[in-house]
């Protein structure tokens, strides 16, 4: 009867979370390292991601590190191979890092909107090649999991947020290609749409208590989400419970996007 309980154990699993250092990057590493994962936090600086991989080895799980820009196309090819080298292969991406520019279109320029699709969307879309190509090199045949942490405003409109919103969209539709491309070898490409969670990013709405309660009151839920309850969703889409899970968005957002 063991084949009747799902499996979210992540034991003897390495997986590479860009953005790792904090904000739901961090929530969902912590996740998967207290689910048995050796997760490897990415981000720009190193001193963030030696803090954050020291307080989750304290708290007796496995982390690493490896400091590099996303959108360094160079380096964000070398750090996943350094990765793989270094812990003979990888399982899981998660491809989590980005930032905000919110501007109205007038003020919107070309240089950007691109900064904002090339850390977001470019830089996902390299690491997940290369991800891939190790993951059908490893040993035992191909396998893995590729996870795209996208928005709600990847399917609902609001004001300023061009760039972003353009590439959440973008990699819901990455996540379906890979889904297409990569199903049949065991290495599935899934999506998380987060509502509005209480991380930095979100820092200058927070400010606004007009538009913080206008989300509490749109929310079924009643409250913004704290950054810890995205990491059910990461352990699931990354563990053999979710085998059959491919091509999918999976929304975490307390309803906002289920009801008028």
């Amino acid at each position: 009867m063991d084949d009747w309980k799902p499996n979210f154990d992540l034991s003897g699993r390495v997986v590479l979370v860009t953005g790792g250092s904090r904000g739901l990057g961090l929530a969902m590493s912590r996740a998967l390292a207290a689910s048995g994962a050796t997760v490897v936090l990415n981000g720009r600086t190193a001193g963030p991601l030696e803090e954050q991989r020291d307080a989750i080895r304290a708290a007796g799980y496995s982390a690493d590190m490896e400091a590099f820009a996303v959108d360094d196309a160079e380096a964000a090819v070398a750090g996943i191979h350094a990765v793989a080298k270094r812990h003979g292969g990888l399982y899981g991406l998660v491809n989590n890092a980005g930032h905000q520019r919110r501007h109205p279109i007038e003020e919107m320029s070309d240089e950007a909107f691109e900064d904002v699709v090339s850390v977001h969307l470019t830089a996902a879309f390299r690491l997940m090649r290369e991800a891939v190509g190790i993951m059908r090199a490893m040993p035992d045949g191909p396998r893995g999991r590729l996870v795209f942490t996208s928005s709600v405003t990847a399917r609902l409109g609001r004001r300023n947020i061009y760039p972003y919103a353009a590439a959440k969209s973008g990699l819901e539709a990455m996540a379906r290609v890979g889904a297409a491309e990569f199903g049949g070898e065991g290495i599935t490409c899934n999506a998380i749409e987060p509502g509005y969670f209480l991380t930095e990013i979100n820092a200058p709405l927070l400010e606004d208590q007009a538009f913080t309660d206008w989300v509490t009151s749109r929310t079924p839920a009643g409250r913004w989400a704290d950054p810890a309850e995205l990491g059910g969703a990461v352990t699931f889409l990354m563990s053999t419970a979710a085998s059959y899970v491919n091509g999918h968005e999976l929304v975490v957002d307390g309803g906002m996007t289920a009801v008028l």
